[in-house]
């Protein structure tokens, strides 16, 4: 989403082409088996589907306006509809979403949990100022309770086999700037350090959380780059432009984040061979235009006092397929079903690399050697 005036054809011409004809197939993939049998959400508010409700916080939104859009209305989405790892989770053929951790029970576990949750950042503080979250490391905690239960279902072996066909997303970072480094105010990580060394630094730590999920069993991360933070409508509003499209001083933080975890996911795949990791950041830019949205900075629906959310029980925008933003800071179902199909099948290395999503799983069922069979409730195998 990236100054979207300035760069809306800067990508190849075949990838509104590949846009197209995924948003039109997109509905049909439903009823397909799933690619891979699990799917874990790591992340914030742009993945979150429910695991804030509870919390005490301003950050949740499970409220009217938000899932006027969804078949269960309200379900603490910071969308009107689905979010881009619902709709991923579409493509890949799940016939349901991706259970919350707050509700998941049973059985549905063995389908991937989502531990998303609102204003959470790599950095425990970040977002704290609004509330309770649940950062990543709480996140990967919760994950490791999970994996226990699986692991008391199947058994050691078959769980462990399980879980290394899993694709594990991970979207999370935009907190650690929008709710820490960019508001002086409350945090003082933009005294201490530069933009530069901020990214070093939220790097470091994001790669021992993701060595962790290694250790814990994950063999397929799909790591999921920062978006165009300054392109928000709060971000514009709060800072303006200065003549720009977008707040640059945002979009270039967040790019100095995204040139780290590219190499990060050098790092990991030169380091554990067993296991793939690809980065993801798709942005939608080239089909802006053509696919009908024109509107790009400002929110669908009415904000609130805090410049963030949707004003409970308001009335929103009647055409929310013409606009990119749903309230201040959150994309809308339509802008999700484009950044979704790009995440999955597109070729080009500046939005995944080195590869999609759908190649992804066709990678999965290497993970298991040929012929490396376990019974249920087995404890030991030979990986």
């Amino acid at each position: 989403m990236a100054n979207l005036a300035s760069k809306l054809h800067a990508q190849p011409w075949w990838l509104l082409l590949v846009s197209s004809l995924l948003v039109s197939n997109i509905h049909h993939r439903v009823n397909a088996e799933p690619q891979v049998p699990c799917y874990f959400i790591f992340g914030d508010s742009l993945s979150d589907s429910g695991n804030n409700n509870d919390l005490t916080t301003t950050a949740k939104v499970n409220y009217s306006p938000y899932g006027i859009d969804f078949p269960e209305g309200p379900t603490g989405r910071f969308c009107n509809g689905r979010t881009m790892q619902d709709i991923i989770v579409q493509l890949l053929g799940f016939q349901e979403f991706i259970p919350p951790f707050a509700t998941a029970r049973g059985q549905e576990i063995l389908k991937g949990v989502n531990y998303a949750s609102g204003s959470a950042g790599i950095l425990n503080e970040s977002g704290q100022q609004l509330g309770e979250n649940v950062n990543m490391n709480m996140q990967l905690s919760n994950h490791q309770t999970v994996t226990a239960r699986i692991t008391e279902m199947l058994g050691k072996c078959s769980a462990s086999k399980l879980l290394r066909k899993c694709i594990y997303a991970v979207q999370i970072g935009s907190n650690d700037y929008i709710n820490n480094y960019f508001i002086p105010e409350v945090y003082n990580s933009s005294r201490l350090f530069t933009p530069q060394q901020y990214a070093a630094y939220l790097i470091q730590q994001y790669s021992q959380q993701i060595e962790t999920l290694y250790n814990d069993g994950a063999r397929m991360l799909a790591l999921f780059g920062i978006g165009a933070i300054g392109c928000t409508p709060n971000a514009m509003a709060i800072y303006g432009t200065d003549g720009s499209t977008c707040v640059e001083k945002m979009n270039s933080a967040a790019q100095l984040f995204n040139e780290r975890l590219i190499s990060l996911v050098d790092e990991l795949n030169s380091n554990f061979t067993d296991a793939k990791f690809t980065y993801l950041n798709p942005s939608g830019i080239s089909t802006t235009n053509s696919l009908g949205f024109t509107v790009a900075n400002a929110s669908c629906c009415d904000i609130g006092s805090n410049g963030e959310l949707c004003v409970p029980g308001s009335e929103p925008c009647g055409d929310r397929s013409r606009y990119v933003f749903w309230d201040a800071f959150h994309p809308s179902d339509a802008w999700n079903e484009i950044i979704a199909a790009e995440a999955y099948a597109t070729e080009f290395s500046g939005q995944a690399y080195p590869f999609n999503i759908k190649k992804m799983a066709q990678l999965q069922s290497n993970n298991v050697a040929d012929g490396d069979i376990c019974e249920i409730g087995e404890n030991h195998c030979n990986m």
